[in-house]
């Protein structure tokens, strides 16, 4: 099953993608829940029972509606650095012995189609594209082998990261220079973890005005899946709508010579195979 969040005048909604657009799910059965954190969070029962609404609900369509980030409202946005093994070298480092963890404050959500702002605070504003795990149970020091039963599905996910705070302020201000506002699209759709049996063999590029400057396959992760998810709940309780960006590939733009940063009026698209293509125009902040 394919999901999506959508604004309507009664906050965000849960939707399934049909055959001629998205089924509200709430509004097809009025005991699921109207929000994609809350539906996670009634499990495999409550993916069943949204299929079932999906098959009898009434399409909208598509033009209709705004679409938000699948999970439009995550208490975490957890990251990983240098999880490619081709990515770091690139990079020319040797691959970290155990994976390298940051955050992005929910602020920086934004969905398939909204704007990259870029800030006047930054010169130097990156592209990574990213595979991205929707968490959908609760976990908390789980092991490896139960970490894919925490999985809810998989998006695309976009990393945007100003590499002049991220590498050069002082002390590197990873954090600040991975939040600013609009710094982690993510979507369009949510594809659930049954319909995506191998998310370890998965091509993943990024096109910057239509030109690939990243392509990789998921094959290349130094740390795979279920082991993010594992190392990740060993330290904090991850909970249903909880994301994780799993890395990016080679061919970044400040890895590049001459750098390739993104500028106003550029168009970024991450695509995944079979999760689809999130597309973000690049616009400067007024």
């Amino acid at each position: 099953m394919r999901l999506v969040s959508f604004s309507s005048s009664d906050g965000p909604r849960a939707a399934a993608v049909v055959a001629g657009g998205y089924v509200d799910l709430h509004s097809a059965d009025s005991s699921l829940p109207s929000s994609m954190k809350l539906l996670l969070a009634e499990g495999p029962d409550g993916l069943a029972r949204a299929a079932a609404a999906a098959s009898t609900g009434s399409p909208i369509d598509p033009s209709e509606v705004r679409l938000l980030a699948p999970v439009p409202d995550p208490q975490k946005v957890v990251c990983i650095g240098l999880n490619y093994a081709d990515h770091a070298a690139e990079s020319g480092l040797d691959p970290p012995a155990e994976p390298v963890c940051f955050n992005k404050f929910p602020t920086a959500v934004a969905a398939h189609g909204d704007n990259i702002v870029l800030p006047p605070e930054s010169d130097e504003v990156d592209y990574e594209a990213e595979l991205v795990v929707v968490i959908g149970r609760t976990a908390r020091g789980v092991s490896a082998a139960d970490a894919w039963d925490c999985i809810a599905g998989y998006t695309c996910g976009h990393d945007v990261s100003a590499r002049d705070w991220q590498l050069r302020k002082p002390g590197g201000q990873w954090l600040l220079g991975k939040t600013f506002d609009t710094f982690a699209p993510f979507g369009p759709v949510l594809t659930t973890a049954d319909e995506v049996p191998a998310p370890g063999e998965l091509d993943i590029a990024l096109r910057l005005n239509g030109e690939t400057l990243q392509q990789s396959n998921t094959r290349q992760l130094i740390f795979p899946i279920d082991h993010l998810v594992s190392y990740v709940s060993a330290v904090c309780t991850l909970l249903p709508g909880d994301v994780i960006f799993t890395g990016t590939p080679p061919g970044v733009g400040a890895a590049r010579k001459p750098p390739i940063f993104m500028k106003s009026g550029d168009v970024a698209e991450v695509e995944i195979e079979s999760l689809g293509v999130l597309r973000n125009p690049v616009v400067g902040r007024e």
